[in-house]
């Protein structure tokens, strides 16, 4: 009797799993991403005059244009060998890049430039530390958090304080990417470390050497 009841609940773990998985993202599809308009913008030194960080957004969608130049800008593949647009200690390329929206949150893959579902369901304003203190209060909320995640596994040596250095260094190079488009675009957005780290790994069920270090409100400007 004891083993038919084993076998049973071994049965119906073997489904409940697979369905409990597909409920993360079940609901969502894969977003194609447009190929990136490289002519649009700026030119670098006037961009570099008009960045500012933002702190109130319209609630606008983003279209899929710009969403997708954005995220080629932020960390997209430029080059045949499958180099990015942001460099990374000895190529380790380990910065994802996580798009949360109303809908869910997706994982960008720049090799197909799409937008993976990871979660589905409105999670913007839970993962965000909002202080009512600085000039205005608190920031509006953006339709979309970019959250900068480096996977420290893919670094080929090191130990664990260089690891985290490399990781920041690498995070920082893809946020200057994002703040340079935003202002050669027209688009609002401003570097912030604040967020709730805990949530946004038990949300996007991160693995231990994944650490949420930056994270980009952006939207178009009041």
């Amino acid at each position: 009797m004891k083993k038919t009841y084993l076998a049973a609940f071994l049965v119906a773990s073997l489904v409940l799993v697979p369905l409990l998985t597909w409920g993360q993202a079940g609901d969502l599809k894969t977003i194609k991403l447009n190929e990136p308009n490289k002519d649009r913008g700026l030119p670098v030194m006037k961009a570099l005059s008009v960045r500012a960080s933002a702190r109130e957004w319209s609630d606008k969608e983003l279209s899929l244009q710009d969403l997708s130049d954005l995220l080629w800008a932020a960390n997209g593949i430029n080059r045949p060998d499958g180099k990015k647009t942001a460099s990374s200690a000895m190529n380790a390329q380990d910065v994802d890049i996580y798009v949360f929206m109303k809908s869910g949150a997706y994982l960008y893959d720049a090799a197909a430039q799409a937008l993976v579902p990871v979660l589905a369901g409105d999670n913007l304003s839970g993962i965000m530390m909002m202080r009512p203190g600085g000039p205005g209060g608190p920031p509006s909320q953006p339709p979309i958090q970019i959250i900068l995640v480096s996977d420290i596994s893919r670094f080929r040596m090191g130990e664990m304080p260089l690891k985290l250095e490399w990781a920041a260094i690498d995070t920082g190079i893809v946020s200057q990417n994002i703040s340079l488009f935003c202002a050669g675009t027209g688009l609002g957005t401003r570097p912030r470390a604040s967020m709730d780290k805990a949530k946004i790994k038990e949300l996007l069920k991160l693995s231990d050497t994944q650490y949420p270090l930056l994270n980009h409100p952006v939207g178009y400007l009041k």
